[in-house]
Parts: C-alpha cells; structure tokens; sequence
C-alpha cells in the first residue's frame, strides 16, 4: 500500500494540466483557472481620495481644536473641486478626489456646520482618512497570476481595473458512475436490501463545485459488461473518471477488473483510514479514479486526494490543501496501523469535538463536520492536546 503522500505525489506526476483556451468575461468566469497573467492598465485609486464623509483641510490651519473654517465648495464622488482656498475648509464624501492643497480629512463626527462655516474639534494630522493614488494597484502591476482559481474576489479585482474578459483554461471534462445493484435514486422506492444512491449526489456536487464540466452517468448495473460499457463511453467523453465502489476484491467488485482489461491500473490501495480501496489508472487518454464505496471513504479521499488532482489537471497553482494546528477536547486512545482522519467540529472555545461514531458508512459525521484531524500511524490524542487539523474549507472548495 501507498503512503497518503506518496499517493498524492504520484498523482501529482501524473497530472496533465489542459492546455486548450478561451475567453470569456468577467461575469462568467467565476470557479475557472487563469491561462495568462493579467496586469492594470489603470491606477486604483486614479487620485488621492476620501474614505471618510467629513471636510478636507490643510493641517496648518488647525493648529488647535475649535477652530472655525468658512466652507469653500462641496465635493461629491465622481466630481473633481477646486484647489483648497487658504485657510478654508472642503465639504467632502467617501470617494471624492481631495482637492489639491488639502492634506487632511476630518470626520464629520468631530466637526458641527454652520452658517457656511464649519468648527473642526480635534486636531488632524497630515494623511488622516485619504486614501492615496495607487495604493491598491499602479498601472502595469500584475494583478493576477497565471494559474489563478477566479472567485468572486478575483472577479471584482479584475473589474476594478477595467478588465472586460480574461483568458481561461477550458473547463476539465469529468465523468463519473456509479456501481451497485443496492444502489436506488431517491425518490423511488426502496426493495429489500437496497439503499439510497447518496454518492452520486456528494461526489457531483464535489466535482461541479471545482468548476468541472461533470458527465454525470448515473448508476450502472452490476456486472462486467455494464462497467466496461460506462467506462468506454466515460473515457471517450471526459479527461477524467470517477467513481465509487466496486475497487475492492469481491466477486462483484467489477469496476478495477474492467479498468485493467480496457487500460491499465497503476496504483491500488492507500494505508488510510478511512478510504483504503482507492484505484489510480488509466483508460485511453482519460485518468481514472475509483473511489470507495463508503460515503465517508468516499467523502474524505476526494477531498484529500482528488480535489488536488483534479485542480492541477484545470491548470491551477494553489492545489494542496492547509493545515493547522488546534488543540482537541476529546481522547482518542486507539493507536492506529494506518494513518486516520478524524471527523471533528470546532467549538466556541476553538477547541475540536470528536464525532461519536467514526465508521466509513455515517455519513452524517460528514455534515455534522467541519474538518479533519490528520492523526499519524500509532499516535493517540488526549484533551488538551495539538493536533493536525485540515478544515472542510480547504478540501471542498
């Protein structure tokens, strides 16, 4: 069996990032991954501005609080005043361009108008509450780098310096199934023996969230013949396969058997609790991946393994998850053969609370959960202790 790193680095080294491009704009490029590095045209801000409602003044002539400025001129957002007369004071809002000549702006919470006047209570220093020309982006900077995952954030940098459209990796083409004669779709009624399809519902959800454009198969009925006809049409349509169960060694564990009759299987089995029968191969040009059958094998080595994967295959730079260190509330006494990953929920106090039931088929430990604690091979846990913890915000998004 493989280590979990040496599986993640072996995934690593296989993953070929696409190459084919397109543009599209802003608005619709929310979950891609950035092709070409984009930089500013312009200046942000263009001048130096406002971040307060107040009045714009010059330092010298409030040499004191109290003191009693005639009002010059107003000046709004998107407006551009005149340069600040001596010994006056600017009525300005948030966003307006200070005049040239004032080097202040004070609150409007410590100043009172009146009669075209304006009393300033406090003493300002020079610089207070203007934002300077250029202090978020100079024209020329690169603003984001090749290989950027577009989120909303990166969307409103674009378009604060005028970006219109961004050059974009293709979307990765994933397909995935499902094997198992249990296996019903909600909604249908449920036979003796059979039980609800809930993978095909996390595992699409994982994948159409990375910005995937998912083949969503559906589930395959249990024997050979079936499997070798959904993985044929899956690796005819898709840069990658997914799917869950039937990688184990049973009679009818059929999904690894036919991987290695069309293409070739490469790496089996990870000493990982939970998620131990995990396949790597390879059909034609497609990467495959086999999953657990287990919904929380499944959840957590997607999270752990194939997310990664499946980002450096979109073209993305940042692909490995974060962990962190944080102290546990609970014990755990059962020194392991296999490294583990816990299901635990932060606290108010910020400390991790274990889930009760840690089995591979309580998939309500999954939502209850908002991370992991990565325990080593052999390692026990008492209350108070620091432990590896890799929150659900890295592994899913």
């Amino acid at each position: 069996m493989l280590s979990a790193d040496q599986l993640l680095d072996a995934l690593f080294e296989r993953a070929r990032g696409v190459t084919e491009q397109e543009t599209v704009s802003v608005t619709d490029a929310f979950g891609r991954v950035l092709a070409a590095p984009q930089t500013s045209g312009v200046t942000v801000p263009p001048a130096d501005n406002s971040a307060m409602d107040g009045y714009a003044v010059r330092v010298a002539d409030v040499a004191t609080p109290g003191v009693k400025l005639p009002v010059s001129q107003r000046i709004l957002a998107g407006a551009v005043g005149l340069p600040l007369a001596p010994g006056s004071a600017v009525r300005i809002f948030t966003g307006a361009p200070v005049p040239t000549g004032a080097d202040a702006v004070v609150m409007q919470e410590y100043c009172a108008a009146e009669d075209g006047a304006v009393a300033i209570h406090t003493q300002p220093h020079a610089g207070e509450n203007i934002r300077r020309a250029g202090e978020d982006v100079r024209a020329g900077d690169e603003v984001l780098a090749a290989g950027t995952r577009v989120r909303a954030a990166e969307m409103g940098l674009a378009a604060s310096v005028g970006l219109a459209a961004l050059p974009v990796f293709r979307r990765l083409k994933v397909a995935c199934f499902f094997t198992g004669d249990e296996l019903v779709t909600p909604g249908e009624a449920l036979a003796p023996g059979q039980i609800y399809n809930s993978n095909r519902y996390t595992l699409t959800g994982l994948i159409a969230g990375l910005g995937c454009e998912l083949i969503d198969l559906g589930i395959v009925p249990d024997t050979l013949d079936a499997t070798e006809a959904a993985l044929v049409r899956a690796a005819r349509e898709a840069d990658v396969v997914i799917t869950s169960g039937g990688v184990s060694v049973g009679e009818a564990d059929h999904v690894r058997a036919a991987v290695e009759k069309l293409g070739r299987v490469e790496m089996w089995k990870v000493a990982m609790k939970p998620g131990k029968p995990l396949v790597y191969g390879r059909v034609g040009e497609a990467d495959f991946v086999g999953l657990p059958g287990n919904p929380v094998s499944a959840f957590v080595t997607f999270g752990l393994f194939v997310r990664p994967f499946l980002l450096k295959r979109m073209g993305a730079a940042d692909v490995l998850y974060r962990a962190f260190p944080v102290q546990a509330d609970f014990a755990w006494s059962k020194p392991g053969t296999r490294r583990e990953f816990l299901r635990v929920r932060r606290q108010p106090d910020g400390r991790l609370a274990l889930f009760p039931n840690q089995s591979s088929g309580v998939l309500t430990s999954c939502a209850w959960a908002d991370g992991l604690v990565d325990l080593p091979i052999g390692q026990t846990i008492r209350p108070g202790d620091w432990v590896r913890f890799i929150p659900f915000s890295e592994l899913l998004a």
